[in-house]
């Protein structure tokens, strides 16, 4: 395979595994073996090309998820004034425990960082002892 045929094949498959394609479909999309596959993901380079792609894929994702959240949060923000009663008390009750498990969701997040920043500065001292 050429150069720029394998470089090719290689792009697919980066993107078609970090999409969480099965490795025999995305073998037969790049048109390799998949034995050329298995043999790809045994070189590091090659698997961190994948993840990188793959962490691309996810932020792209959360990025529209925060984006259909924001939309979210303002349409039962709206139904507060709904007409039925019904609708207007499950808005409610949906941003009240939405709220809940967020603010508890913020808080989780920096008490773990605030502890690995704790962590991370208790080890430093001894990892410079070590190297002295």
């Amino acid at each position: 395979m050429k150069a720029t045929g394998r470089r090719r094949a290689d792009e697919r498959l980066i993107l078609d595994l970090a999409a969480g394609l099965e490795i025999r479909e995305a073998a037969a999309r790049a048109g390799v073996a998949e034995s050329t596959v298995y043999r790809r993901l045994r070189l590091p380079e090659f698997r961190s090309q994948v993840t990188a792609a793959r962490s691309a894929i996810v932020e792209r994702a959360t990025g529209r998820l925060v984006d259909a959240s924001t939309r979210a949060v303002d349409k039962l923000v709206g139904l507060l004034n709904a007409e039925s009663a019904t609708v207007a008390l499950g808005a409610a009750k949906a941003i009240l425990e939405l709220g809940v498990r967020y603010r508890e969701t913020n808080e989780l997040e920096t008490r773990i960082q605030e502890l690995e920043e704790r962590l991370n500065h208790e080890q430093s001292p001894r990892q410079s002892h070590r190297a002295a």
